[in-house]
């Protein structure tokens, strides 16, 4: 139950035996991540044809009403769904009308082009929504049907999405639509349908009548042109359904209007009824039983053929074929609307090119000047930019070069990860620290010549400034041409289970105990069985079906777009719940298949602290250190690094990187950014590990397979560790192009035709045959390039992080005080708790205190010692139940009208609660005022009282003589209030029984009483 790792299948076992290799992107990921593959047809789905012999008569049909699950708990299957079935069905087009949103119709055109089906793009907008409607069993509001007229109306389209979504007034959940705003933006360029239930005729008919819903429709047809509004007929076999279409139908005579025919569809097959119920209900945080009253009588939102349809609306003629007609008319392909960057401001008398050649001559000046290479970075420079130029790229170069200036002139520390430091004009321009050159880099790797979309350029921001650099992109380029990509949040395992088991009325908390016996890992399906539940089967049965749906949008961790024109002509923009925060509707991989250019601007939580570190010894030490200067070869860090001692280290403080340390002995630069690439999943996988120590050590005797391969390898004695190598090989081997080279970086690096990859190979071959390498030996370096291309570590990225691990190893061993106080400020991050990182700056030498009234900060600092180095105090908003702005508060106030006198003084001048007085006492940081804790626990409930308007002393706060706290009970108190105990460690207390259990072990004493028993006493 959450311990246990599933079974390994027999096929994952018998691939990994026959040297075969894992799934994955194997971009520039420290390894590699999984992520949405590219839509393949279901082998069951027949290829389309229309050639049928003459025996079947197909009526034509358009779908024009259809929601999958991107309406987010209503729609019941997966916009591929829905086109695979109007496939089978062979509708004419589909349209997807997801409510407030295009969310979906990335993964509808994707499956749609694959399949051959035409699409149509439209969405029900939701006016009158006095709230988000999650809760409600059935939303309030009015809904608004709209279709784009190819692709200008899915711009006004996109356009007045988002004008509802960042109303001034609007929230995430709740869009605010103006009747006559939407209807000036996209009149004329979209068709507007009448609506099922919640359309406002239909709604009007039931509600008040005929001449109610003649009022509404002549109000459509004010507003959009008569030529653009039909009226909706749908039958979902109701008792009144019939009824209700007559009226309509009367309607459109009299105004003048056509019909249409749809099945406001819900997801694509009837079987899938009970689940839409399902989603109703979690929708409406309900049992389904309890949503029963609301619930559909019947499961007939799904869709139909042209002749069911034509059954189901013959009393209609002519309505089902003209949804065909309005179908094929709207019809168009989502990649019509290609986005380009937004123009960058140059100064006079400059364009994008040749003001980023100016910036990159004299960025290059000033860091390749006097350098052995310097020569040989002039001529890459020039092939760089002028393959940047050719590709039209500079335009993109300024954009990541100005924010990372932004930071740079705003004191925020910034750094390029990933291929971009395989480029010297990156190197130039400052976005990366790498010099490409002096590691003999391969550009390739980063920008290919024949490449058919913008580089990928990562930046690492420190963390806790991040915001303000995705600010300044907002302020910049505006709300409408920038916003942050979102993160579509799905069902996995365990909320499926949760969700389930609410949906079917099963208390809270067996909710949870349900969800808690399932592997948080892995696909449900998968891992079910491996388990030990009483997880009853309909809940099972139904979160299976829940699995991968859409749950709800959040932010992704980095990535913003731009656009030259406004994004939200391209993708609907909204508000994010975090404050100041718009995301596009659209994933990262959605995105991608657009077109839209993402730029990751990623928090570190190294950098911050790194900064903290920087500024602690400046301010109490009077020393700058500058991370671009730092001695890369300083033999005392790499001797720290040997020992092992490397806790709070950057990426080489887990127990398997303190383990290789000591045998891999780094004793330059290059073998930290090996440290950095070997223990990871791949290469550990892949056979690299083992020998690639022995040969550090010189214990094995290796040579290359062939002279060829010796450009590529000689770096890591023989054993490729990077993806670069791979790309190196095909150029030396077989006399690949760059572009080639890349093709098949990516080729082998995921799923991708096997004509391709045939074609590749034999086109390595044919080159290897020409540089005299025979068959065999080429169809050898072939295979393994194959297998390690799924593992390979980027080399640029090995580098830039290489960098932050000698940086950071920099602070531990000259500064150890400073180092601690920078990491505990920058907690949450790491390997280690804070209880850990206190323990080793103590064997370090230095000394920790713990939060005090009068003297902490909220965070972590230095303050002057009696040792080598400064005493580190930690903050109080460590303190349980006090936090950053409570902290704040108290240091404010202390700064403003002097130091606490006493307790009371405290609770008189910050109002505090009683846990939050007790929590301080108990933390220890009263001991400024005399007595010990237990005495100021005694009065934290009667100080508590205290309030400025209230006359001083009225409160007793004098506590009897209490015995003190002995160490034990001290530890403990810092443990439960701060999470720290700053001059002890647990095991201290126990230390003589555990010695003792040693002894009794060493003589065969059966010792697990014992050391149960030893427990049981300290705690």
């Amino acid at each position: 139950m959450g311990w246990n790792n599933p079974p390994v299948r027999w096929k994952d076992l018998a691939r990994t035996l026959a040297g075969g290799v894992p799934p994955g992107d194997h971009g520039d990921s420290p390894a590699w991540g999984r992520r949405r593959e590219t839509y393949r047809r279901p082998d069951d789905l027949p290829a389309r044809s229309s050639d049928d012999g003459g025996e079947a008569v197909r009526v034509p049909y358009a779908e024009l009403h259809c929601h999958s699950n991107f309406s987010f708990l209503d729609g019941a299957s997966h916009p591929e769904e829905l086109v695979e079935e109007a496939a089978r069905l062979q509708l004419d087009a589909i349209a997807l009308t997801d409510h407030d949103g295009m969310y979906g119709v990335v993964r509808f055109a994707e499956a749609a082009r694959e399949l051959g089906v035409n699409t149509v793009f439209g969405t029900e907008l939701s006016f009158g929504l006095a709230t988000p409607q999650n809760g409600v069993a059935d939303p309030e509001g009015e809904h608004l049907l709209l279709l784009a007229r190819g692709d200008q109306g899915y711009r006004a389209l996109c356009r007045a999405i988002t004008a509802g979504q960042i109303h001034e007034k609007a929230e995430k959940g709740r869009p605010i639509y103006d009747l006559g705003a939407v209807a000036e933006e996209v009149a004329g360029q979209c068709v507007v349908l009448t609506g099922c239930r919640k359309g406002a005729v239909r709604s009007a008919l039931v509600t008040h009548g005929p001449a109610a819903a003649a009022e509404q429709l002549e109000i459509l047809v004010d507003r959009f042109g008569h030529d653009n509004v039909y009226v909706e007929l749908t039958d979902h076999r109701q008792p009144l359904d019939s009824t209700h279409n007559d009226l309509l139908t009367q309607l459109a005579e009299d105004f003048g209007l056509p019909t249409v025919a749809t099945t406001a569809a819900h997801y694509a097959r009837p079987e899938r009824a009970p689940l839409a119920d399902a989603l109703a209900a979690i929708r409406a945080r309900r049992g389904i039983d309890e949503l029963e009253g609301w619930l559909p009588a019947a499961g007939t939102a799904f869709l139909r053929s042209g002749a069911e349809m034509d059954v189901l609306f013959r009393r209609y003629p002519g309505a089902v074929r003209r949804s065909a007609l309005l179908g094929m008319e709207c019809a168009f392909p989502l990649k019509l609307i290609a986005p380009e960057l937004p123009p960058f401001d140059v100064p006079d008398g400059h364009t994008e090119t040749t003001y980023l050649r100016e910036l990159t001559w004299e960025g290059a000046k000033e860091r390749f000047k006097g350098k052995p290479h310097e020569e040989k970075a002039a001529e890459q420079i020039k092939h760089e930019l002028a393959i940047i130029e050719e590709l039209g790229f500079p335009g993109y170069f300024l954009i990541v070069w100005d924010i990372v200036r932004f930071c740079r002139e705003n004191d925020i520390l910034c750094q390029g990860r990933g291929s971009a430091a395989n480029s010297a004009v990156c190197y130039a321009l400052g976005i990366t620290k790498v010099d490409s050159i002096a590691y003999e880099l391969l550009f390739e790797r980063f920008l290919a010549p024949d490449r058919d979309g913008y580089p990928d350029i990562d930046l690492d921001i420190e963390s806790d400034r991040r915001e303000e650099a995705i600010q300044y992109v907002f302020r910049k380029h505006g709300r409408l041409r920038t916003a942050q990509v979102a993160n579509v949040i799905t069902y996995r395992a365990r909320s499926a289970v949760r969700d389930a088991a609410k949906a079917l009325g099963y208390s809270p908390g067996q909710q949870d105990a349900w969800s808690k016996q399932i592997d948080r890992w892995g696909s449900l399906r998968s891992t079910e069985k491996d388990h030990d539940h009483d997880i009853p089967d309909d809940v099972v049965q139904l979160a299976f079906a829940l699995e991968d749906f859409p749950r709800h949008l959040g932010i992704h961790s980095g990535g913003m777009v731009m656009c030259r024109e406004p994004v939200s002509q391209v993708v609907p923009v909204e508000w994010a719940r975090m404050a100041d925060r718009s995301v596009i509707q659209w994933e990262k991989e959605d995105c991608a298949a657009a077109g839209l250019v993402k730029f990751d601007l990623l928090g570190l939580g190294m950098l911050s602290a790194l900064h903290y570190m920087i500024d602690l010894v400046a301010e109490h030490k009077g020393e700058h250190v500058d991370l671009a200067e730092l001695d890369l070869a300083d033999e005392k860090i790499y001797d720290m690094l040997c020992r092992a001692d490397a806790i709070g280290v950057f990426q080489v403080e887990s127990r398997a990187q303190l383990a290789t340390l000591p045998r891999l002995k780094p004793t330059e630069f290059y073998d930290l950014a090996v440290e950095v690439a070997l223990i990871r999943p791949g290469p550990i996988q892949g056979g690299s590990v083992h020998p690639y120590i022995r040969r550090k050590q010189g214990r094995e005797e290796w040579s290359y397979d062939h002279p060829l391969l010796e450009k590529a390898l000689h770096k890591t004695k023989g054993v490729p560790l990077f993806q670069e190598q791979m790309m190196q090989i095909a150029l030396d081997v077989a006399n690949f192009t760059a572009a080639e080279a890349d093709q098949l970086r990516h080729a082998m690096g995921s799923k991708r035709s096997d004509r391709k990859m045939d074609r590749l190979r034999e086109r390595f071959l044919a080159g290897a045959a020409a540089n005299g390498v025979d068959a065999e030996l080429a169809q050898k370096i072939f295979l393994k390039l194959k297998a390690f291309a799924n593992f390979g570590f980027p080399e640029s990225h090995a580098l830039s992080f290489a960098h932050l691990v000698f940086s950071s190893a920099y602070f531990k061993y000259y500064h150890p005080d400073a180092f601690l106080a920078g990491l505990l400020r920058a907690q949450p991050m790491g390997f280690y708790s804070p209880q850990s990182l206190v323990a080793d700056a103590r064997r370090h030498g230095v000394t920790v205190h713990g939060p005090d009234i009068n003297r902490s900060l909220p965070h972590a600092t230095l303050e002057a010692g009696t040792g080598k180095f400064h005493d580190v105090r930690t903050g109080l908003s460590t303190v349980r139940r006090i936090g950053e702005d409570v902290a704040k508060r108290i240091v404010a106030e202390r700064e403003a009208n002097g130091a606490y006198s006493d307790m009371a003084d405290v609770a008189r001048r910050v109002r505090l609660t009683t846990p939050q007085i007790e929590a301080l006492a108990t933390a220890g940081a009263f001991a400024g005022f005399g007595g010990d804790r237990r005495q100021a626990l005694w009065t934290a409930g009667a100080v508590a009282g205290e309030r400025p308007e209230k006359l001083p002393g009225l409160v007793g706060a004098q506590a009897p003589v209490l015995p003190g706290m002995d160490g034990l009970d001290i530890a403990a108190a810092d443990v439960w209030a701060t999470g720290v105990s700053p001059d002890s460690y647990p095991t201290e207390f126990i230390r003589d029984r555990l010695d003792d259990s040693a002894s009794s072990r060493r003589a065969g004493w059966p010792t697990s009483k014992t050391a149960r028993a030893c427990w049981s006493a300290a705690r």
